[in-house]
């Protein structure tokens, strides 16, 4: 596909625009909260959940949700934007064929399945007891 231009190119520039234009104008209709930018998104929040999948979608540079705006959320739709731009129009029928188990589709894999609230939080391990209490001297006399 990237020999016949279809990838990375101006065409799927131009679908990423295309794409862009309808999600800010499907945003602009329905969102009913804050519209910002952020991290290089459009962001509107207040979206009647029938107009958007899951916990929100991306549509070229627009992320459509109800409330699910978060920095975590917002890294893993920037990676989608990106997606956009690489295939342009391509990319809905490349998601489609890709699947809608998320923890098989490459497109959200790629995007981190964690920060797309696919999978849970790792928490930090937390460190032991002896470990936050400081060095152990094994010369110290027991019970002092």
């Amino acid at each position: 596909m990237s020999r016949l231009g279809l990838i990375d190119s101006p065409i799927s520039r131009a679908g990423y625009w295309w794409a862009t234009f309808v999600g800010f104008t499907w945003g602009f209709l329905w969102s009913t909260g804050r519209v910002e930018r952020r991290g290089g998104l459009i962001v509107f929040t207040g979206m009647p959940k029938w107009t958007f999948g899951r916990g929100g979608s991306c549509v070229g540079g627009c992320y459509l949700t109800d409330r699910n705006a978060g920095d975590l959320v917002l890294g893993h739709e920037a990676v989608h934007r990106e997606q956009w731009r690489r295939y342009g129009m391509l990319f809905p029928l490349l998601y489609l064929v890709a699947g809608r188990n998320p923890l098989r589709n490459r497109f959200e894999i790629e995007a981190g399945l964690e920060a797309g609230g696919y999978l849970p939080r790792r928490r930090p391990a937390r460190a032991s007891r002896a470990a936050a209490s400081g060095p152990v001297d094994r010369n110290a006399p027991r019970g002092a």
